[in-house]
């Protein structure tokens, strides 16, 4: 049992005298495809070994009693008045939310929750719980969701309470993830396939860069209202341009007199991430690690340039990781405005070039920046504990 996992068991036996039934939901990490899993994409996220584990029981009352131990804050609710609050509780209540619209049936019950996962990192923490607490409500209720219903509702959740309009990434990688393979997402009609991710001699070095955003506060849905703009623009000149999928970025080049500068910018971004993925996937499926990488900084330098996410802090450390021959790829991961950067370094360097980038970057923005190693890791599971589960 690991430290994290002890500590939320421990809790919960203190709190609420029982014996949880036991989860792991893990974060992830994408490697390419930005900003693109709602504009038709495809993506490439794979569930990291770092997560949060959820200790619930059912507790036989109309009494939802939740725990963030991280924070050390609580949530107590009924059944009957399940209603928007603030913060992380809106990511719990959106679950019970969206399973009260679905015609579920939501009974009382305990849970704690914690882990190593930060949240404002760009490693999909809210999916974590809201794709971990559907997949242990399944579990313990026996609703008999498929994985693919859990992670719809999951991404309906996320569009409810928490009011941040995502696409189904997140909850997918979350659910979906496999041992050292990445997922490669279509988007529109949600087909995958696992796509084997061998890193060889190198290692993934997620730096968090402690800028915490909030997608809610609605640079994330500008995009969104750009792209479509963008879109709608393309397709009103051309019938074929009904999908990001059907236009190439010289097509949009094509067409940059018709369209605003800042819509210009979103949608080339945009085509050119589409084809960046495909071109990914060949790559790891030759191994060509190198190559991979080079796309890497490539989607950064479009995220920084065209799309606009970036900040400071996340281009100087994506900047920082160009000094080091041994860094083959480096970008700003996640919603953007802060969090973090995947770089992929060579595994016997990784720790001393890390810490010189942390210490560049504290010298530079008086901030302590976080790293964490990560690697491809299962989806949410249970951990087989002696809890009797029961139905609801």
């Amino acid at each position: 049992m690991d430290k994290d996992q002890e500590r939320i068991v421990s809790i919960f036996k203190n709190t609420f005298k029982d014996t949880p039934a036991l989860f792991f939901s893990p974060g992830r990490m994408n490697l390419i495809g930005e900003h693109i899993d709602y504009n038709d994409g495809f993506v490439l996220p794979a569930a990291i070994d770092k997560g949060i584990w959820i200790a619930i029981s059912k507790n036989n009352t109309h009494t939802i009693r939740c725990i963030a131990a991280d924070i050390q804050e609580e949530l107590f609710v009924t059944t009957d008045a399940i209603q928007k609050q603030d913060g992380w509780k809106n990511y719990i209540l959106g679950v019970l939310h969206v399973l009260q619209q679905e015609n579920f049936s939501v009974e009382g019950f305990d849970c704690v929750f914690g882990g190593n996962l930060p949240p404002g990192a760009g490693l999909s923490s809210s999916a974590a719980i809201e794709a971990g607490l559907l997949f242990a409500l399944n579990e313990l209720c026996n609703y008999r969701l498929s994985t693919l219903q859990l992670a719809l509702l999951a991404q309906k959740a996320e569009h409810s309470y928490p009011g941040v309009r995502c696409g189904i990434m997140d909850m997918f990688a979350n659910l979906f993830g496999k041992e050292a393979n990445a997922i490669l997402l279509d988007c529109v009609s949600l087909q995958y396939k696992w796509v084997p991710f061998v890193l060889k001699e190198y290692t993934i070095v997620l730096i968090n860069s402690n800028i915490h955003h909030s997608l809610a506060s609605g640079e994330y849905n500008k995009r969104r209202e750009e792209c479509k703009e963008g879109l709608s623009i393309l397709s009103s000149l051309h019938k074929d341009y009904h999908s990001f999928r059907n236009i190439l970025p010289e097509m949009v080049e094509a067409n940059k007199s018709v369209l605003p500068e800042v819509i210009f910018k979103r949608c080339l971004f945009v085509t050119q991430e589409i084809q960046r993925v495909l071109q990914a996937v060949e790559k790891l499926e030759q191994q060509n690690l190198k190559a991979f990488g080079q796309l890497l900084y490539q989607t950064h330098e479009g995220l920084c340039h065209l799309y606009e996410v970036s900040c400071a802090e996340t281009d100087f450390l994506v900047a920082a990781t160009r000094n080091y021959p041994e860094v083959i790829g480096a970008r700003l991961m996640g919603g953007g405005f802060g969090g973090s950067v995947l770089c992929m370094m060579q595994d016997g360097a990784a720790e001393a070039i890390t810490r010189a980038i942390l210490a560049a970057y504290q010298q530079q923005f008086n901030i302590k920046a976080e790293a964490y190693f990560v690697k491809p890791a299962p989806g949410t599971y249970q951990q087989v504990t002696d809890a009797a589960m029961q139905s609801c």
